[in-house]
């Protein structure tokens, strides 16, 4: 057995119970997508919770609870509830509710377990596509068409011409192949390659950010004037799943949120990412502590230098 089915078979039963919670509570989120509910507003910052949140919790921590009653669990919306300390679930039911609140079809179902403080398994599914991704410390990350990361399969770009957009007559001749374009305009599901000047990132941050927070906007602007696209999703799970998968170069988090962060960013690191401080130093994934120890850069080896050497500039510029 090798090490990354012997890490598989650590967790099995875990990942099957995360699986199946992530996915039933899935497919209940999908078909109840453009009903009528209730709407309500957690926080001073105008954060939203909806019936659906609820509905997911209710399934997943059912599930949870049931085969592992004497773990500890700590859910979005219920809470933290009580079990052993060395052992805690992580749920989020409905990450991306501000985003269903407005009809965007854009959230995911998050589930991890953190063991000692540190993540070792992550599922994130999206029920709008159906897709989930998920993995185990030490046994990478998975998703639809296999494992994904420098040692699996991972988008890849097929050698050879770019057909044209739609049909071609029979009476018209197929021009000449065509190059590869640069990665600038490669479609959406194409891994950008790390020598692209341009790079498309993701970017979070925590609810306890204020709107005037220095150092917040000094993150964000410089990522919009010096890489091609920054994605602000309000769903940062599926970020990570992109992250994980290559379709996108690095992932920007301040502050970020406790609940959902190791889940995903298990998925990238099992991908083959790596994570740094804003200023470049080590940094370990967890859900411990303020939020103010969860602000990081993450990516693929090729690009996170270039990162971390923007967010170092912001930081020092910020504090100057």
């Amino acid at each position: 057995m090798d090490r990354a089915t012997e890490e598989q078979s650590d967790y099995a039963a875990e990942l099957k119970v995360a699986l199946a919670a992530a996915e039933e509570a899935g497919r209940m989120l999908r078909a109840r997508f453009g009903d009528t509910w209730r709407i309500g507003v957690k926080g001073e910052d105008g954060d939203v919770v909806t019936e659906l949140d609820l509905a997911a919790e209710r399934i997943v921590l059912g599930r949870l609870r049931e085969a592992f009653p004497e773990d500890r669990v700590w859910s979005e919306e219920a809470g933290v509830l009580a079990g052993a300390a060395d052992r805690t679930w992580l749920v989020d039911p409905l990450d991306g509710s501000n985003n269903v609140a407005i009809g965007l079809p854009t959230y995911a179902v998050g589930i991890g377990l953190c063991v000692a403080g540190a993540p070792v398994l992550g599922v994130v599914h999206e029920p709008h596509t159906g897709a989930t991704w998920h993995a185990v410390r030490g046994g990478g990350t998975y998703g639809r068409g296999g494992r994904l990361g420098a040692d699996g399969e991972g988008p890849v770009l097929a050698a050879g011409p770019v057909p044209a957009a739609g049909p071609v007559p029979a009476a018209v001749p197929v021009p000449a192949a065509v190059p590869v374009p640069a990665a600038e305009t490669l479609p959406p599901d194409v891994a950008v390659p790390a020598s692209s000047p341009r790079l498309v990132v993701a970017w979070t941050q925590g609810h306890s950010v204020r709107k005037d927070d220095a150092l917040a906007e000094a993150l964000r602007v410089a990522l919009e004037r010096r890489t091609r696209r920054v994605l602000a999703l309000w769903a940062p799970l599926l970020g990570w799943s992109m992250l994980a998968r290559g379709t996108i170069d690095g992932f920007v988090g301040y502050c970020a949120e406790a609940v959902d962060f190791p889940p995903g960013a298990l998925l990238a690191l099992e991908a083959g990412c790596e994570f740094r401080t804003l200023e470049g130093g080590p940094f370990r994934v967890g859900f411990a502590g303020p939020d103010t120890t969860r602000c990081f850069v993450a990516g693929r080896p090729g690009v996170l230098d270039r990162l971390v050497a923007l967010t170092r500039e912001a930081v020092g510029a910020a504090v100057a």
